[in-house]
């Protein structure tokens, strides 16, 4: 998934996606559940420290 088609879903912009990715910038925990809902995975998964997701 795009940084841009990841932004749109989540009703996020796409810069505020890049900035986290880089680690330029925090993110709250309204938004953190936003993009785990555009990414249709769970809270769970999404703080998970397994490797399912790199397969």
């Amino acid at each position: 998934m795009s940084q841009k088609d990841l932004a749109y879903a989540a009703d996020l912009d796409r810069s505020y996606i890049a900035s986290i990715e880089n680690g330029q910038r925090n993110v709250s925990i309204v938004n953190i559940e936003k993009i785990v809902c555009a990414l249709n995975i769970t809270l769970k998964d999404f703080f998970s420290d397994n490797d399912k997701f790199d397969r």
